[in-house]
């Protein structure tokens, strides 16, 4: 297979928006992993990042062969929300420039959300408010033990407001009503048990071998049956099972019928290894 994205780097098509804000780099098999680059700024949220981010995810939804995005912070801190000259200047926008700075970042998390490979956050340090919800916003979040999380906005008057279907999504609202109204700090253990985050692990080092170990698992699965897959969770999600049994009859119909289910099942019947699979 040959390198799903062909520039390491997210180049923009405007000049103001520099390209080392966040670094693309993808393997051969299809392993792709998006870093924010503002240590600095522990990975705060700015224009720029939000933009140089949403253009990122555009990249990775339409790209053939990116099995898996990990999305990491750079200098051991994954995001610490919104970068305060941000605040600042956004505070001094009408509502409807600030409507449209909101949208930004809504559409940032949408472009993550629809990417049809796997998507994990590797949470180091904290992540805070808007950070929080681009974990949430992922199928998947390891985080390092004592990474600490807030949805820290009612501390500023403000509200969580674009991250919060993505949230609500990973915790339910029950938990995400007192977690946004409370503002309270939380560390990567109880993050598991809300449903936050899906694996914690001891050190920097387990980190790695997390994300290896899923990128051997998911590199085993069938890349058009894992975009398919992740859609069918929307199909079903809230719905009765009588109203979708017809919609998922088909979907397996046609998985079974389609040429990664032929190949898959004919592979495992003779005890063959399928295309797909890579070691």
């Amino acid at each position: 297979m040959t390198n799903p994205i062909a520039d390491p780097l997210v180049e923009g098509p405007d000049d103001d928006i520099n390209p080392r804000l966040v670094t693309l780099e993808a393997t051969p098999a299809g392993v792709a992993t998006v870093t924010l680059n503002r240590p600095e700024r522990r990975n705060a949220f700015d224009a720029a990042l939000i933009a140089a981010l949403s253009q990122t995810f555009e990249t990775l939804k339409e790209a053939e062969g990116v099995r898996v995005v990990f999305i990491r912070g750079a200098g051991g801190m994954f995001c610490a929300g919104a970068d305060l000259d941000w605040m600042r200047e956004a505070a001094e926008l009408s509502e409807a420039d600030n409507r449209e700075d909101a949208m930004n970042l809504a559409r940032m998390l949408k472009r993550l959300w629809d990417i049809p490979a796997l998507t994990v956050a590797l949470v180091e340090g904290g992540a805070f408010g808007g950070g929080a919800g681009l974990a949430a916003a992922c199928d998947m979040a390891v985080a390092v033990q004592g990474a600490r999380f807030a949805f820290s906005e009612t501390r500023l008057g403000l509200v969580p407001a674009t991250i919060a279907p993505y949230v609500v999504a990973a915790i339910g609202p029950r938990v995400a009503r007192q977690l946004f109204a409370t503002a309270r700090v939380f560390e990567a253990d109880e993050a598991m048990g809300l449903g936050l985050v899906t694996e914690v692990v001891a050190d920097t080092a387990a980190l790695e071998e997390a994300a290896a170990r899923i990128g051997r698992d998911i590199l085993a699965c069938a890349p058009g049956a894992v975009a398919e897959s992740k859609r069918l969770v929307g199909v079903v999600y809230g719905k009765e099972i009588d109203d979708v049994m017809k919609e998922t009859s088909r979907i397996i119909a046609r998985a079974r019928v389609g040429e990664e289910g032929q190949e898959g099942v004919r592979a495992f019947l003779n005890r063959a290894k399928p295309s797909w699979a890579v070691e």
